[in-house]
């Protein structure tokens, strides 16, 4: 392939249709003020009612004016003392280097706003505050889940059971690195099953599980937690009700099938039982 072959390819706009080219190049003339004067009336009343295009040529002027800025700063810092001339493109290899101005420009947009809020400041402790919300929502979703998943099971609900109690708790309190208790629900009906490991959003859970005598299930989720102390909330996912908060730094969320007010009662006095205060309900 010679010379001449190589730049008949360049010139041969196969990848985008002629019609599409050349109405880019009719609005990148009509952006620069080449268009005849009734071409372009015809142009600016197009644009009224093809927002696409009217889009387009927005993009194009945004573009010509940063590259006009770039231009009057680069005269300013030091104008040349000599006129470099070149040939004339082509008009559709302009065209072409419109287009992928308006996909750089794009991508540009995409990837700014995805930085924005790390160079934003934190607007007065608001959005910490919102933060500290979802990952307590999210601990709670994981401890609906984890009673959800195993509640129902019939032959191994748990890992270790209620008869090896001593154990689980101190086997638990060395995988999460605190010293755990697991509260006594006899007043309410309900007796210990037993306790399992599960994974936490950033290291190791633990869930108890209790059982009335009507077969009924209640579990209590456990896990680190970044805030000191969070008041009692309420998450409701169809007959399911999970209670959680937080205390010392732990997270605590007792989920179960009882009425809303019963299982509120109960949250409460598990709360109390592992170090909580009135104040948080």
């Amino acid at each position: 392939m010679n010379d001449d072959d190589l730049e008949r390819e360049r010139s041969a706009p196969t990848a985008v249709p002629q019609e599409d080219l050349a109405d880019l190049a009719a609005l990148g003339a009509f952006v620069d003020g080449e268009l005849a004067s009734d071409t372009h009336a015809g142009m600016e009343a197009r644009l009224l009612g093809d927002p696409s295009a009217a889009q387009r040529v927005g993009t194009y002027r945004a573009q010509k004016a940063a590259l006009q800025a770039l231009s009057r700063a680069g005269d300013e810092a030091a104008a040349p003392a000599w006129v470099v001339l070149r040939r004339r493109d082509p008009w559709w290899h302009r065209a072409g280097l419109a287009a992928a101005w308006a996909v750089a420009g794009a991508g540009f947009t995409v990837a700014a706003a995805s930085m924005l809020p790390h160079w934003l400041p934190q607007s007065d402790g608001q959005d910490s505050a919102l933060v500290a919300r979802s990952d307590a929502e999210n601990f709670a979703h994981r401890a609906d889940v984890a009673y959800a998943v195993y509640s129902p099971e019939v032959r191994h609900p748990v890992e270790v059971g209620a008869a090896d109690e001593a154990h689980l708790v101190a086997w638990l309190s060395k995988r999460l690195d605190r010293p755990l208790s697991i509260p006594p629900l006899g007043e309410y009906g309900y007796t210990l099953v037993g306790g399992r490991l599960l994974p936490g959003a950033a290291g190791p859970a633990a869930q108890f599980m209790y059982q009335n005598d009507a077969g009924e299930r209640l579990t209590l989720y456990v896990s680190e937690s970044g805030r000191e102390r969070d008041a009692v909330h309420l998450l409701r996912d169809g007959s399911r009700r999970t209670f959680y908060w937080s205390t010392n730094r732990m997270g605590y969320a007792l989920s179960g099938p009882e009425s809303e007010g019963r299982l509120r009662k109960i949250a409460y006095e598990v709360c109390s039982a592992l170090g909580g205060t009135s104040a948080q309900w």
